[in-house]
């Protein structure tokens, strides 16, 4: 099996978990979705801070869906200094059969994005403009940047259309 590796990144608030498991429930059975949060936080229970545990665990799970998953979606904040490379690497192993997603989105448009979701009492704009990290592009082939304008709909569309078509 050809695996695919789908990776979704942003800043905090912005959408990504909500379209990874949009996605996952559109690719069915046997999606791999590995999200940073629950990796780090409910797993490992770690800091995000450079060499934390959870890098290499999200590295070796993705690994895993290779060959046995059709799709592999792999989603966080996952800042490019801390993440990039295990990033890079996991699109290597993958033959670059792998797909980037970033969401470059204003400060504002997040917060009116986390303001909208059950999580807003979680944390606030304090909170979100501390973890603030504008413009960080992983900069592979084809990353494709999703904006402000574009709706939770479209978004899913754009990315299904991307993946699902041949190479």
């Amino acid at each position: 099996m050809e695996s695919k590796l789908i990776i979704i990144r942003g800043n905090s608030g912005s959408g990504k978990t909500t379209t990874a498991k949009a996605l996952q429930h559109h690719l069915g059975r046997g999606t791999l979705l590995v999200s940073q949060d629950t990796v780090r936080r409910d797993m490992l229970k770690v800091k995000d801070r450079d060499g934390n545990l959870s890098i290499d665990l999200i590295r070796q799970i993705a690994e895993y869906g290779k060959g046995r998953c059709e799709f592999v979606i792999v989603e966080g904040i996952l800042y490019k200094y801390r993440y990039g490379e295990m990033l890079n690497h996991l699109i290597t192993h993958f033959n670059h059969n792998a797909y980037t997603f970033y969401y470059d989105l204003t400060f504002e448009e997040t917060v009116t994005r986390h303001n909208s979701r059950a999580k807003k009492m979680e944390f606030g704009e304090e909170s979100l403009r501390a973890w603030w990290n504008a413009n960080d592009y992983l900069g592979t082939e084809g990353e494709t940047l999703l904006t402000n304008d574009m709706s939770q709909g479209e978004v899913e569309e754009l990315i299904l259309a991307q993946v699902q078509e041949e190479k």
